[in-house]
C-alpha cells in the first residue's frame, strides 16, 4: 500500500483500488494529483502486483479483506475510488461496511452488460489498446504479465458474475460514475444506468479518453472527484 499522509486538509481521506490484472501503478498519477491537498491511499490486492495469490477469492470475500484494511488505516468514512473491477470492490466494501464510505466513485466501471462474456470482455479491452498511449499499455500489459493468466482468468469469472447495477441500488452515499468519452469497456449508456440505479448518483465525462483515464487524464479525473465529493462549502 501507498499513502501520502503529509498534508493538514479538510478534504476527506482517499483510497484509490485498481482493476483486474493491474495495480497500483495504473493509478500512480491519479494518486499524486490527489495527494497534493489530500490523504491518498493506493491499495494494492492480494493476487496483482506480484503478491501472494490467495486461492479463488469472490468479490465479496475480497471486499471483506479490502473493508479491514481500509478500516485499519483509522482515517474515518473516506472516498472509495475504484477503476474498473476495482468499481466492484469499492462499491462492495460501501454495502458491507457503510461506516468506512462517504463517498464512491467508480471510474469506467464494469461489466457493462454489452461484454458480459470472456470474448466480448478481451474484443473491448483490446479495442482500448488502440486509443490508450504507448506508456499506458506499457504498464497494462506487464501488469498482466505480473498478474499471470490463471488469476487474472479467475477474477475475470467473478467480474463478470457480479451485477453492479444492482448494487449500486444498495449504496447509502453518493455514487460518481466516471467515463473516458471514447471508453469501450465502459459505455455511455450503462454509466448512465449506474447513475440513475443509485440512490445519489452523478456522471461525469473525461473528454477524449478511453479506459484509462486516470492514468491518461489524472488531473481531469481528480478534478471531477473533486467537485463531487469536495466537503468544504463553496465561496
Amino acid at each position: 500500500m501507498l499513502g501520502d499522509d503529509q498534508h493538514a486538509t479538510n478534504r476527506l481521506p482517499v483510497v484509490l483500488v485498481h482493476g483486474v490484472g493491474m495495480s497500483h501503478r495504473s493509478l500512480s498519477r491519479l494518486h499524486d494529483e490527489l495527494a497534493a491537498d489530500s490523504r491518498v491511499f493506493s491499495v494494492d490486492l492480494p493476487g496483482f502486483a506480484g503478491l501472494p495469490k490467495p486461492g479463488d477469492v469472490d468479490i465479496e470475500a475480497m471486499a471483506a479483506a479490502l473493508g479491514d484494511v481500509i478500516a485499519a488505516l483509522d482515517i474515518g468514512p473516506a472516498i472509495l475510488v475504484g477503476h474498473s473491477m476495482g468499481a466492484q470492490w469499492v462499491v462492495e466494501v460501501a454495502r458491507q461496511r457503510p461506516e468506512l464510505a462517504a463517498h464512491v466513485v467508480v471510474i469506467g466501471p464494469v461489466t457493462d452488460d454489452r461484454h458480459r462474456t470472456l470474448p466480448a470482455q478481451m474484443r473491448a479491452l483490446a479495442l482500448d489498446t488502440l486509443g490508450e498511449t504507448p506508456n499506458t499499455n506499457a504498464i497494462v500489459f506487464t501488469d498482466y504479465i505480473r498478474c499471470g493468466i490463471p488469476w487474472y482468468l479467475t477474477q475475470v469469472r467473478h467480474m463478470l458474475a457480479y451485477p453492479l447495477d444492482k448494487r449500486v441500488a444498495d449504496l447509502t452515499v453518493p455514487l460518481l460514475v466516471i467515463r473516458g468519452e471514447h471508453d469501450p469497456v465502459a459505455g455511455m449508456r450503462w454509466c448512465r444506468r449506474l447513475r440513475d440505479s443509485a440512490a445519489a448518483g452523478a456522471l461525469a465525462i473525461i473528454p477524449g479518453r478511453h479506459h484509462v483515464a486516470p492514468h491518461t487524464a489524472p488531473k481531469a479525473v481528480a478534478a471531477a472527484i473533486r467537485a463531487h465529493t469536495d466537503p468544504r462549502p463553496t465561496a
